[in-house]
């Protein structure tokens, strides 16, 4: 899509359009009937514009709820953009560190630039692509958002007058996703300048702890269970070396390296009552013992990320299981010890082992009626099957 046909969507005629685009996906399942039929009426550039934001709009659901019908995208930019809780929490910590202007150097759709302007947050937006620009400038004015957008080189350009400044580089190349910081635009020297201010940077969840610059804070966040990014607090925003922030329906909860006694404070032991599953973003940030220290429990193993407790103590750090009984960890074993208690629906969680669940899954060839959860890992070095039972 390009300029002029986005800009025309935006006029009387081509909102008009949009909304029979999507009446007509919402009732006819053949998408060539639902082109022909917008090819009647308008150029097929236009069409296709029409049906591609409709498109875009349905898998926009999963980023932006609500929001995704009156809102913009192209495919890449829908790509990278948060999420929107997410989002809102990074506007909201900018705003509680007393930030009353941001620039989004790199501003996409503007994902970033709408939660930031949502919080009370001055905001100014760039991007290289004039297209990409303007659809940020249209989300802002679809929300009734205050906020300039202007094609620019964020690397050029002096954003000395900002309180904040926040960045997203692009994480592919020519040949795609790439995990080589050099290959992101911008890459890692300027993201590397750029953290010597006021700044916060998005980056992948998968960011080596040891790329983070000293006094820079890692903050890894979930959301609804999954890691979706880090992202690295410079300047007088970076409170701690790691945190780790969960999102879920009952709201937010975040754990930092201040509430980690260590390994060598919290020690292994065998497995009691319950067992942990430590939340991902808890993983990536190192704070497994923080959550063993909050309910009260140990590791199974040294390198195993499984926390184990004679109680049950609720946290939004870990997901819980009752520990039901051991099993045998050998698989013809297995297989009969499942047979035995009529299991046929398994779900596998494993950690620390060489197996494949859906592989093993297979060669099981469970047929009972019962549905039962198993934890395949190691404790104390040693490779163990765990029946388990969700708390």
């Amino acid at each position: 899509m390009d300029l002029e046909t986005f800009q025309w969507l935006l006029t009387d005629d081509g909102q008009l359009l949009l909304a029979e685009a999507t009446a007509l996906v919402a009732s006819e399942p053949n998408p060539l009937a639902v082109g022909s039929a917008l090819r009647r009426t308008t150029t097929a550039e236009r069409a296709a514009a029409a049906l591609t934001q409709v498109e875009l709009r349905g898998r926009a659901v999963a980023k932006f709820g609500d929001l995704a019908p009156l809102l913009y995208f192209t495919p890449d930019g829908l790509e990278q953009a948060t999420r929107v809780r997410v989002a809102r929490h990074r506007a909201g910590r900018a705003a509680a560190f007393g930030a009353g202007s941001l620039v989004d150097l790199g501003c996409g759709v503007g994902g970033d630039l709408m939660a930031a302007a949502g919080a009370g947050i001055v905001c100014a937006g760039v991007d290289l692509d004039p297209v990409r620009v303007a659809v940020a400038g249209a989300n802002l004015a679809a929300l009734g958002l205050a906020g300039a957008v202007q094609v620019a080189d964020a690397t050029t350009l002096d954003h000395s007058g900002f309180d904040l400044a926040f960045a997203d580089p692009a994480r592919r190349s020519g040949a795609g996703r790439t995990f080589r910081v050099e290959d992101w635009t911008p890459p890692w020297s300027w993201v590397q300048g750029l953290l010597a201010r006021d700044a916060c940077v998005k980056v992948a969840p998968g960011i080596p702890h040891g790329l983070i610059p000293p006094g820079v804070e890692a903050e890894w966040v979930s959301d609804g269970g999954e890691v979706k990014e880090a992202a690295l607090w410079s300047g007088r925003t970076a409170t701690v070396a790691r945190r780790a922030t969960v999102i879920g329906d009952g709201g937010l909860a975040t754990l930092t390296d201040e509430d980690d006694p260590g390994a060598e404070a919290i020690g292994t032991r065998a497995v009691g009552g319950f067992l942990h599953e430590p939340d991902g973003a808890v993983i990536r940030a190192g704070l497994v013992t923080a959550v063993a220290s909050a309910v009260g429990g140990r590791l199974v193993d040294p390198k195993i990320a499984y926390v184990t407790a004679d109680s049950h103590v609720p946290t939004p750090f870990a997901r819980s299981y009752r520990v039901i009984e051991e099993l045998p960890y050998r698989e013809k074993a297995l297989r009969a010890a499942l047979r035995e208690r009529g299991i046929g629906r398994l779900t596998i969680k494993k950690r620390g082992v060489d197996v494949v669940p859906e592989t093993l899954r297979k060669r099981l060839a469970l047929s009972g009626d019962a549905e039962a959860t198993i934890v395949l890992t190691r404790v104390a070095g040693e490779g163990t099957a765990l029946l388990v039972d969700p708390v």
